[in-house]
């Protein structure tokens, strides 16, 4: 490392959540638990992060009850029985230290592969993206079930101990699948023309997980203008749409939104502020003044996609993310694929041994190293 990585290892604190150093896992799906129940492996997998410098670990995204929910096998509940598995996996996560907040999630009618859930998947029209028909419709009780099942999801993540609860609202899955005209054709309160009317169903999510966990509990919303069914879609195409979309989750008590972008070093308005401007990340937060969390392949080579495919990514420098986060563009940064191949990266970067860094192997992506 070609710079000093001090400003990542400052502590940060939120309504009483107190984090060691800038560093999050970012959520990453695992599919690896039976039945949906979470047990050992997860507590040892993630513990290994804690133990390893990791300031905030987000799990892989946990499904809300409704009857779709996932759109693979193995992704895990957060409700019912796996919840006892969850207990076993925030105790173990304390005790080496660290801090941990399930990822609060619903697929929509997204597919994950050949798999298929035994109920029909839903979402606001029934299709995934632009003329790209799937499974029903949601009804008004269906949206409502759906809404009061996120709040019990972070309602039993408070009572479980976890430190945090983060609402995914990214990615073009089911809350996002509300925010994207080309997956939201709703004529009814859930719909409309503008980015701000369609975002009503996850305002009243947020305002009903906010009621669920009392104000002193913190809640994260993930979002990203990209989707995986459009890798170009930007919902909002200016600064005061942003605000337009964002400012409403923000009074309704979202306390910091996660950024999700392709590459953290990309602009996000290069037309206002040039090829080194803010990023996503940066833009929320100064628009709603909130902190955020920036996120998209910190400290790898490579294409993002791509390496999911089976290539690798190298270690690169940190020296573009610490640029950003000297000058305070946003206040946490996520760490994906890279802690996924070494559970010690954040260790390793805190005593500046670049040598011995890890890049990500797909092949990785088979087991819970």
């Amino acid at each position: 490392m070609s710079h000093p990585t001090d400003i990542l290892f400052r502590p940060f604190t939120l309504k009483g959540l107190e984090l060691k150093n800038r560093i999050v896992m970012a959520p990453m799906t695992r599919s690896m638990a039976p039945e949906g129940l979470p047990g050992q492996p997860q507590a040892d997998y993630y513990t290994r992060r804690a133990e390893n410098e990791v300031g905030l670990i987000l799990s892989e995204g946990t499904v809300i009850d409704r009857p779709a929910s996932r759109n693979t096998a193995g992704i895990p509940f957060f409700h019912g029985e796996a919840l006892n598995g969850w207990k076993t996996v925030i105790d173990s996560v304390h005790a080496a230290g660290g801090r941990m907040g399930p990822q609060i999630w619903h697929t929509g009618s997204t597919r994950g592969g050949k798999w298929e859930p035994e109920a029909p998947v839903e979402s606001p029209s029934g299709l995934i993206g632009p003329n790209d028909p799937r499974g029903v419709e949601m009804s008004e009780d269906d949206i409502q079930a759906t809404i009061a099942a996120f709040a019990s999801a972070a309602a039993d993540a408070k009572r479980l101990g976890f430190d945090v609860a983060e609402l995914h609202g990214a990615h073009g899955y089911l809350i996002d699948q509300f925010f994207w005209a080309g997956s939201n054709l709703r004529t009814d309160a859930w719909g409309g023309k503008t980015l701000a009317e369609r975002s009503r169903f996850a305002v009243e999510v947020v305002k009903a997980v906010r009621a669920a966990v009392g104000p002193d509990f913190p809640i994260i919303l993930r979002i990203s203008q990209w989707k995986q069914q459009d890798f170009t879609v930007k919902l909002a195409e200016n600064p005061e749409e942003m605000e337009a979309w964002l400012q409403p989750l923000a009074d309704a008590g979202v306390d910091v939104f996660h950024c999700s972008q392709r590459r953290f070093w990309e602009p996000e308005f290069p037309e206002i502020d040039g090829e080194e401007g803010l990023n996503f990340a940066g833009w929320v937060k100064k628009i709603t003044g909130k902190p955020t969390i920036s996120v998209g392949s910190v400290g790898l080579s490579g294409e993002f996609i791509a390496s999911f495919g089976g290539e690798g990514s190298q270690a690169t420098s940190l020296d573009k993310l610490v640029a950003r986060m000297e000058r305070d563009e946003f206040d946490l940064i996520a760490v994906g694929r890279a802690l996924i191949s070494d559970p010690a990266w954040a260790a390793k970067v805190k005593r500046g041994a670049a040598d011995e860094l890890q890049g990500f192997e797909a092949k990785d992506l088979a087991e819970l190293v």
